[in-house]
């Protein structure tokens, strides 16, 4: 039993050192919180060691999922902070999607609203991003 303990040691240390040297968001220090935890339990008498495998298994993705739950900052949506103005460069018939120029680029884009159509070289405002396509709105109708 006592050599289980030690193994477990063992692993934790180097799970834990490994973090340092190969950073991998916290993942193997989780796992090496884990094993420590594991070698305690074998110390006061966890059975065999497929319960101590299985223990050690549970406990480092109950942590890893709460420490990314917890610790790790939120990400946003889209990399798009505040509606910004563009301007369309082709047209954008209501329901498909067209090109805009938005910070010296072209993109994708269709209107938010599906019954809008814009016109070339109209401004327009950037509302949000959907993988590779700008959703836009004519700078006339959220003025209005």
């Amino acid at each position: 039993m006592a050599s289980y303990t030690l193994i477990w040691l063992l692993a934790g240390a180097v799970l834990c050192l490994m973090e340092l040297f190969l950073p991998s968001a916290f993942v193997a220090f989780m796992m090496g919180i884990s094993a420590f935890v594991v070698a305690l339990l074998s110390q006061v008498g966890l059975g065999s060691l497929w319960l101590q495998v299985v223990v050690w298994l549970v406990l480092s993705l109950v942590l890893v999922l709460l420490f990314r739950r917890f610790f790790q900052p939120r990400r946003r949506k889209s990399k798009i902070q505040d509606a910004v103005i563009g301007e369309t460069l082709t047209a954008i018939p209501a329901g498909t999607t067209g090109r805009v120029l938005y910070e010296g680029n072209s993109w994708r884009a269709r209107c938010d609203d599906d019954k809008l159509s814009l016109a070339p070289q109209q401004a327009v405002y950037v509302v949000r991003r959907e993988g590779t396509t700008l959703i836009v709105m004519p700078e006339n109708v959220l003025h209005s």
